[in-house]
């Protein structure tokens, strides 16, 4: 119960409203009570159960106590009651208490902005939900193979994979559901390989008349925590030039390049950014670029016209959070410096955006055979100089080595928050309830 007597958890008001009307309703009956045992006659057992042989202070203090006893458990055994049947239907086993605790907390959370696409934005999302519901990731559009490449050359719309997995990612919903949203078809004409929730998603993209409309409604069915915005509403698509002045087209083909990566740009040209992107980008407490695919996840949303100056002018802090491994056909090769050298290079040169680079310190855990794909070496942890502060944590998943833990992922971006409005004086803690 002193959970939800803490400031903020809007609950107090009306237990003292409860309160004032419970101790106007008693007087009342005081009143009229009183009133009765003056004018008329009882019988002696009346005395004995009013507890007349009891001093009146004593009996008032007496009556009280049980009152209040009765009235707080009836009150709290009925709004268990009540709320049983939406409390216990989310897939956990949390108290009534706990569940109200737990989605105040997350409403008074930072407002985080998560750039990037494809696996690494969905794992960081599903870490960063447990902290806040003020969540909006900025998805790249540029996705052009697997079921969303096919529903975008048939149908003219955006590539709903990469919003599927962000939604299914922030959802609140059971098990179940988010099962259904990723179930991917393997037979059938036309629908082998199609995933559920990108057909759901193309399908409410017709009903409601609009891609954006689409995935606001889908959220809502998802009971998403937060929104899942795309960096541009243009059909686009990214192209790299290679060292090798050889020009490659299409996200999916771009990793097959015999090449080292030079640059990646949008075609058409300089297309212009979602204004809600912006605007979740100049209201945010914390940016955070990445995890994921660096060439193909991550850039292909900062040289969207308007997107990387905004990034560059807010003032929210900024994480980089740096890939626990190298990509074959990407990043071979790449260590910390490397990945934020290209980030610079494609914001225009201009100065580092970054407070903080957040990268693995554990390494050593097995890699996949090929041997292809090794771990960014990191720098050193608090490193100075004219670039962003090296922050090293152990957030790397111990089961898979190429990807990071949510749960450890978001309370490192949680903590050098914490940490970096203490020492501004400017936030409190938001507690530690996961």
């Amino acid at each position: 119960m002193m959970k939800l007597l803490q400031p903020g958890m809007r609950v107090k008001r009306w237990v003292a409203l409860i309160f004032v009307g419970l101790v106007a309703t008693s007087l009342g009956f005081a009143y009229i009570l009183t009133h009765i045992y003056r004018v008329q006659p009882f019988p002696e057992v009346a005395g004995v159960l009013t507890l007349q042989f009891i001093d009146r202070l004593e009996r008032g203090i007496l009556f009280v106590v049980f009152g209040l006893f009765f009235f707080f458990i009836g009150l709290l055994r009925l709004n268990q009651s009540m709320l049983a049947a939406f409390v216990g239907n989310n897939g956990n086993n949390k108290s009534v208490v706990d569940t109200i605790y737990s989605y105040r907390v997350r409403q008074r959370g930072p407002r985080i902005v998560v750039i990037g696409g494809g696996t690494g934005l969905s794992v960081a999302l599903r870490g960063l939900k447990t902290h806040t519901s003020n969540l909006t990731a900025i998805v790249t559009v540029a996705d052009d193979g697997g079921s969303s490449g096919r529903l975008r050359r048939d149908l003219g719309v955006l590539p709903p994979g990469d919003f599927r997995n962000c939604m299914v990612a922030l959802a609140d919903v059971e098990p179940l559901m988010e099962n259904l949203f990723q179930y991917r078809f393997n037979q059938g004409s036309g629908l082998e390989g199609h995933s559920f929730g990108n057909l759901f998603i193309v399908a409410m993209s017709e009903v409601t008349g609009n891609f954006e409309r689409a995935i606001e409604e889908s959220s809502r069915v998802l009971a998403v925590r937060g929104q899942v915005l795309a960096s541009t509403l243009a059909d686009v698509t990214l192209c790299a030039e290679t060292e090798g002045a050889e020009t490659v087209q299409g996200e999916s083909s771009i990793s097959a390049s015999s090449y080292r990566i030079r640059r990646v740009y949008l075609e058409p040209g300089d297309p212009p950014a979602n204004p809600a992107a912006i605007k979740a980008l100049m209201e945010a407490d914390v940016i955070v670029i990445g995890p994921g695919s660096l060439y193909t996840s991550v850039l292909p949303n900062l040289v969207v016209r308007g997107l990387g100056k905004a990034l560059m002018d807010s003032s929210a802090l900024k994480i980089y959070v740096c890939n626990v491994a190298t990509q074959p056909g990407e990043t071979d090769g790449y260590g910390i410096d490397d990945h934020i050298d290209a980030i610079l290079q494609h914001l225009g040169g201009k100065r580092n955006p970054f407070d903080f680079v957040l990268a693995n310190s554990r390494l050593g855990l097995r890699m996949p055979a090929s041997g292809r794909v090794k771990p960014v070496p990191p720098s050193a942890d608090g490193s100075e100089g004219p670039g962003p502060q090296v922050v090293l944590r152990e957030v790397v998943d111990e089961d898979n080595a190429v990807r990071h833990d949510s749960a450890k992922l978001a309370q490192a971006i949680v903590r050098l928050y914490e940490d970096s409005s203490e020492r501004s004086g400017t936030w409190a803690k938001i507690g530690q309830y996961v």
